[in-house]
């Protein structure tokens, strides 16, 4: 007999339920605050990549390693997200609105093989708080703070219970770290032979302050 994938999915309200119902009677108590956090749980993730785009911007003026770390902390980001999401496929944790029906919920419920851990968001959103931490600590502290709300709101709208986003976090973090690192080496000389080449104008700039003399 084949059982279905559906049928294998773990039901993670026995983890952290009454702290994920605490949250949404949260969300059931502001509900002047549900629609703009509504808005920003997926407006958020174009701020990370806007941080990303800083980075990468500032570090036209740096050195060849500085700006292979900028240009590997998209990539860092993206491998993250993969990873996270056949996670997903394997574990098949069905969504907190069918283990915990009666709680209050600002999304609408997805379909039921759309699996909740770990949180996407919130692994793009820890990804990138470590791919900047090797590359710029002012923009990675810019971006831990937007995580924090990230994560948060993931809860508040009903779409994930908090290990979800703790599980994203531990998972996202080492990976990015480990391939933003690795990338930050072997592609230095790559970065390098693209900075003097058509690719020069994106890659390079002068730094704050310098004029040409004549």
């Amino acid at each position: 007999m084949t059982v279905h994938p559906v049928q294998l999915a773990f039901d993670g309200s026995g983890i952290d339920g009454s702290l994920f119902t605490a949250i949404t009677d949260i969300a059931r108590d502001t509900r002047w605050l549900n629609t703009p956090l509504e808005m920003w749980t997926n407006a958020g993730l174009g701020v990370f990549a806007v941080l990303m785009l800083v980075g990468w911007w500032n570090a036209r003026r740096r050195d060849t390693p500085a700006m292979t770390v900028a240009l590997a902390a998209p990539v860092a980001v993206a491998v993250a997200f993969t990873i996270a999401e056949v996670a997903k496929k394997l574990i098949t944790e069905v969504r907190p609105c069918y283990s915990l029906p009666h709680d209050y919920f600002v999304s609408a419920c997805p379909d039921r093989t759309d699996y909740a851990f770990p949180s996407g968001h919130a692994t793009v959103a820890a990804a990138t708080v470590t791919a900047l931490w090797l590359l710029d600590r002012r923009l990675s502290i810019i971006a831990a703070a937007f995580a924090v709300l990230e994560g948060f709101t993931r809860v508040y709208l009903g779409d994930h219970y908090p290990h979800d986003v703790i599980g994203a976090a531990l998972l996202a973090l080492p990976v990015a770290y480990l391939l933003s690192r690795t990338l930050g080496h072997v592609a230095v000389p790559l970065v390098a032979r693209l900075r003097t080449g058509a690719l020069a104008p994106v890659l390079t700039a002068a730094p704050a302050g310098a004029h040409t003399t004549r």
